[in-house]
This record gives C-alpha cells, sequence and structure tokens, in this order.
C-alpha cells in the first residue's frame, strides 16, 4: 500500500519535537512519531484498537541532507505489519 497525496502532505509538516502524533485520515487512524526537528519519521497507519496501539501497516521515514543541511532525499518505506 502506498501512501496517498493527502497524506503525504500532512507528513511533510513540522510537528512538536520528539513526540507521538494521532491523526484519521479517510477513516484510517494514523500516529506518528517525530524526531528532534519536528519531522515525523515513523508512521503507523489501520485500525486503533481497545489498547491504543494502531493495528495496521508500518513505515519509516528515510531522510537524506547534505553538509549544508539541504534535503537531497526524502521517501517512506514500508517496515511490514504493526499489532
Amino acid at each position: 500500500m502506498s501512501l496517498s497525496d493527502d497524506l503525504l502532505k500532512k507528513l511533510k509538516k513540522t510537528y512538536e519535537p520528539f513526540s507521538t502524533i494521532r491523526l484519521k485520515v479517510r477513516g484510517k487512524e494514523l500516529a506518528f512519531n517525530t524526531d528532534g526537528e519536528g519531522n515525523p519519521v515513523q508512521l503507523f497507519i489501520g485500525q486503533l484498537k481497545e489498547n491504543g496501539n494502531i493495528k495496521g501497516e508500518r513505515y519509516s521515514r528515510k531522510m537524506v541532507k547534505d553538509r549544508d543541511g539541504k534535503l537531497i532525499r526524502d521517501h517512506w518505506d514500508r517496515k511490514g505489519k504493526s499489532s
């Protein structure tokens, strides 16, 4: 499952550093963790369970920057199932 353009727009924003953000997009529950700069780096998408976990898919973000801090490469890798 690839990430939709609507979802990618939300994931390109910056949020509070070192936090977990929960959203609902197109009927799916989302939870993502942010790095020290507030960029989402780990994403869980699927259905919210009673214990607070999301059962569905897990994604990880790969960001490559040059020496000046300019973003060279940015993409999301599917890492498998989450429970």
